[in-house]
């Protein structure tokens, strides 16, 4: 399983960069080795009985670690085809319920959308083909026929399972390249594939209590693994979902249109006269600047919120402004993507908008974007 996933700042152990990238693997991981290795290893006596019981054990992790394996080289996959397309990979984290490939941003065309997706379903089913030719010559009675046969099985079904049309599965979003070159909308080809993929994982679960009801069992560990990954896929179409809104408000984000009106006080004003300028002048943020006019810094709104009202008069604007590094100074013609992807690389409170000339247009507050988001 694959999809783009928000940034985390300690995903588990790094492993090494692959292609450059790099991989990192969860704590979680350990936990489904182990129910692997457990699962697997009643298979492997049944298969190789005359391997001792500690003997089997190992064959059963070594199992566990080669379908992982397997997992890793879908991912890269993603990452690999991402990249020929110019797309940044963070990078690859292995986990619980397999691998998340972290693309930093999504394909232009839903030609891209679809190749990209379709690379890791495509080296699954490749590695099932490989391994099935291999165990066709491989005697099924060793070590290395066992793990043959189980690994090309077990990439057959990861494959498979990949290319259903539902989000945050690939088949997701090879259907959502679908439906956007069909609309010419991404936002309506994620709705669809993220609609798709609710009714999967309803299906997931109604499915084994259903034949569980019909035949009188009581449902097993299959009952588990399917909650896990029903949970797993509508969490992710909802989060897909949320994406889709969000993405549809990009256009309405401009500079100018939510631009606070500034005014200019030099860094030794104290709070209480900077405040009272800014009202007078019907102003909604201050920039600090030099005895040449010039702007040095912005003063920070939450920390003019929390200095108490009789310390205002003995503190000075300067003390509660962040420095005017480049990456704060922002075109006040941006808009849309432009404006997200400035804001996004240099992450504060507050921006200076400047006109081509230089000259100071108003503060841009990540407060009042955020707003737009979140439909206040």
């Amino acid at each position: 399983m694959s999809s783009e996933s928000p940034r985390q700042n300690s995903p588990g152990l790094r492993m090494g960069r692959p292609f450059g990238i790099p991989v990192y693997v969860s704590p979680t991981w350990l936990i489904v080795a182990a129910f692997i290795t457990f699962t697997y290893q009643p298979i492997v006596i049944a298969q190789l009985p005359e391997l001792a019981v500690p003997t089997t054990y190992a064959v059963a992790l070594l199992f566990a670690v080669l379908l992982y394996v397997s997992v890793l080289l879908h991912e890269l996959a993603h990452c690999v085809v991402a990249r020929m397309y110019g797309l940044p990979v963070r990078r690859i984290t292995l986990y619980l319920l397999g691998g998340v490939s972290e693309i930093e941003r999504e394909p232009e065309t839903p030609g891209r959308e679809f190749m990209v997706a379709f690379a890791g379903p495509l080296l699954s089913l490749g590695l099932a083909g490989i391994g099935f030719a291999a165990y066709q010559v491989i005697d099924p009675g060793t070590i290395l026929g066992v793990l043959t046969f189980q690994l090309w099985f077990a990439n057959l079904i990861v494959g498979i399972f990949n290319l259903l049309p539902g989000l945050p599965l690939d088949g997701g979003r090879m259907l959502r390249a679908g439906v956007w070159k069909a609309t010419r909308n991404p936002g309506s080809g994620t709705i669809a594939a993220a609609w798709v993929g609710r009714v999967l994982a309803v299906v997931l679960v109604a499915v084994p209590v259903g034949l569980a009801l019909m035949s009188g069992q009581t449902p097993g560990w299959e009952l588990i693994w399917s909650v896990l990954l029903a949970s797993f896929i509508w969490l992710g179409a909802t989060q897909a979902l949320r994406g889709a809104r969000v993405r549809a408000r990009i256009p309405q984000v401009n500079a100018r249109a939510l631009a606070r009106r500034a005014i200019a006080v030099t860094g030794d004003v104290p709070l209480a006269e900077a405040l009272r300028r800014a009202a007078e002048a019907q102003a909604g943020a201050m920039v600090v600047v030099d005895h040449e006019g010039r702007p040095t810094g912005i003063v920070n709104e939450v920390a003019v919120e929390s200095t108490p009202e009789n310390r205002r008069p003995w503190v000075t604007a300067g003390s509660l402004a962040r420095s005017l590094e480049p990456s704060l100074v922002l075109a006040a013609d941006l808009s849309g993507e432009s404006l997200i992807d400035a804001m996004r690389e240099a992450p504060a409170g507050e921006y200076l908008l400047v006109e081509r000339g230089g000259e100071i247009f108003g503060v841009l507050a990540t407060s009042d974007v955020n707003r737009v988001f979140s439909g206040v």
